[in-house]
């Protein structure tokens, strides 16, 4: 039986997660961080900071706050737990601590869960390879108005794996207001869109002379993101160390 604790209980995601470790006959959640414990009424244990909590636990699969992070690492490191991470919002320095602590334990993280934006990533970069810079690139990216980062972090993905057929030669344009010039051809364009309850669209588009090519993905529920995060933290709980991602959880 899979401990699981949930850092971020009360999210849309972890909410979702734990609906979906309780119906599975293989997980046990043991327990849910949150930040105010009084405004839980379930039956799970909750605690208001991962340091506190001092049960039996496997893995921590976090969707909460990048605040969170150091508090995170230092736990799983001291109790030698594995983190599944699908926080997004981190810089470069909190980038770093995740592959520094990732030497001691093993640590999933990606920025998106969903087994199919994992595969769009594999299209747009044979596409930017084949089409190359005879074609202009743009990301735009959709989500819910509660959402708090912009670009997401699945924009950010699919900019950088394209930029790797480029070999990182390309630059980030974050929209276009105030821009007086034309359009450089060493640019991807990212764009972020904020409105209702969309779950998450990611659209790339590439547009060359005369023809558009256009690869879409639309999670319709983020119960796609809940059923990777937990593939995720079976697969991350039978490694010794070490910082993977959904491409590893593929292509094993």
């Amino acid at each position: 039986m899979l401990k699981v604790v949930i850092n971020g209980l009360l999210g849309q995601m972890g909410q979702v997660i734990a609906e979906q470790v309780k119906n599975k006959d293989d997980m046990e959640l043991v327990a849910g961080i949150v930040t105010d414990t009084h405004s839980y009424a379930g039956d799970i244990e909750v605690y208001d900071n991962i340091m506190n909590f001092n049960g039996p636990c496997d893995v921590i699969i976090d969707f909460s706050h990048p605040s969170a992070l150091a508090d995170l690492l230092n736990y799983a490191k001291n109790n030698e737990v594995a983190l599944v991470i699908g926080t997004t919002g981190y810089g470069d320095k909190d980038i770093s601590f995740i592959k520094e602590a990732a030497k001691n334990i093993p640590i999933f993280y990606s920025a998106n869960m969903s087994l199919g934006i994992n595969l769009l990533l594999s299209l747009v970069h044979k596409a930017a390879a084949i089409l190359g810079d005879d074609f202009d690139i743009e990301v735009i990216e959709k989500h819910h108005n509660q959402k708090i980062d912009a670009p997401s972090g699945t924009a950010y993905m699919i900019a950088d794996k394209i930029n790797q057929a480029f070999n990182n030669s390309k630059t980030y344009t974050f929209g276009r207001h105030t821009k007086t010039e034309k359009r450089s051809p060493k640019e991807i364009g990212i764009h972020a869109i904020r409105g209702g309850t969309i779950v998450g669209e990611h659209t790339v588009l590439f547009a060359g002379l005369d023809e558009i090519v256009e690869i879409k993905h639309n999670a319709s529920s983020k119960s796609v993101f809940a059923k990777g995060a937990l593939r995720a933290a079976e697969f991350i709980v039978a490694q010794d160390k070490g910082l993977f991602d959904m491409d590893d959880l593929i292509s094993k």
